[in-house]
């Protein structure tokens, strides 16, 4: 059996009980100013609404399979397949669940389903990126995404913390476009907290890595709740954003009231906000508006995500209530 990434480093399942979170709390972390949502301001939103959506994405909606993480420990054949049965076609990892590659491989196969992206902390691509690689490679992954840095979530950041990360970014990206694969970053909300010099940890991130090297998976909630307008975003850097998660929130203001305060630590803040997140299309935040700059940010794939999902009473149908709500908008 090809040895499983996560089976030995830190992934995004094992981080959350390394910092004790919650299932709740890591709305936070699993995985856009208020021109993006009803909350926003006028103007922004009424032309949200009239935006029209590029055809033919109804047809390629995928989750991140953090939000069913209940039911993948339990029965990770059932789970998938039941995402399978929903109508989804891609799927986008967290994890395998002590499944080798070759396996998830051969279940993707037999479902129809493809993976064009799996999460893995950043600290475990560098100590093992031949096996990072190889179980990319094996499953069909187009990109090796890091869900989260560890330091800035915990509040312990060095002054030259975003740049040296940058530069690993940097490292990492060529290493792996050098193997065919890309890299990208999936944000939360703390990375647009502001640093002494006026620039936010996501600008650095932007402006010191290698566009050829280093794209990013936008998070349109954490985005959205940390102030941000997610179209303006890809104005201003066209083409990076080649994914994201489609996630929903209700509450939208109060959100973003807490994620932009600086009140008690980064996580508490995360954690106050988690029980508000919804299905995609049950919350605030303008969907058809992001989703007519599609071309503008160069997405090639998008996941529906609800970190909360586990809390309800069913994550598959919560995932379910996304999937529909999202391919009617999309239609």
């Amino acid at each position: 059996m090809t040895p499983d990434p996560f089976s030995h480093q830190q992934d995004r399942r094992s981080f959350l009980k390394a910092v004790g979170a919650s299932g709740a709390a890591f709305a936070a972390l699993a995985c856009a100013s208020s021109g993006a949502t009803s909350g926003s301001a006028p103007a922004t939103a009424a032309a949200g609404s009239a935006s029209r959506v590029p055809s033919g994405f109804a047809d390629r909606i995928g989750v991140q399979l953090y939000s069913v993480r209940d039911r993948l420990e339990k029965d990770f054949v059932g789970t998938l397949e039941g995402v399978a049965k929903i109508g989804f076609k891609e799927v986008e990892f967290a994890g395998y669940y002590n499944h080798s590659p070759e396996e998830v491989r051969s279940l993707l196969d037999r479902l129809g389903l493809r993976s064009p992206s799996s999460h893995v902390m950043l600290d475990a691509i560098s100590k093992d990126l031949p096996g990072t690689v190889k179980s990319a490679k094996t499953i069909g992954h187009e990109y090796v995404t890091v869900p989260a840095l560890i330091q800035p979530l915990m509040g312990k950041v060095a002054p030259d913390f975003w740049t040296t990360t940058a530069a690993e970014f940097n490292r990492v990206g060529k290493a792996l476009k050098a193997e065919g694969l890309g890299f990208a970053y999936h944000n939360h909300s703390f990375e647009f907290e502001k640093l002494p010099d006026g620039r936010t940890g996501y600008d650095v991130l932007l402006a010191e890595t290698d566009p050829a090297v280093v794209q990013f998976e936008l998070d349109l909630l954490w985005a959205t709740v940390a102030g941000q307008d997610p179209v303006a975003m890809f104005q201003k850097h066209p083409g990076r954003y080649v994914m994201w998660h489609v996630k929903d929130v209700k509450g939208v203001d109060a959100a973003r009231a807490i994620a932009t305060s600086t009140e008690g630590s980064t996580m508490q803040r995360l954690q106050k906000i988690g029980g508000s997140l919804a299905a995609v299309g049950t919350g605030d935040i303008d969907f058809r508006r992001i989703f007519a700059a599609a071309s503008t940010a160069g997405m090639r794939h998008f996941f529906v995500e609800n970190d909360s999902a586990p809390q309800t009473p069913s994550s598959l149908a919560d995932i379910e209530t996304s999937y529909r709500n999202l391919r009617k908008l999309l239609a």
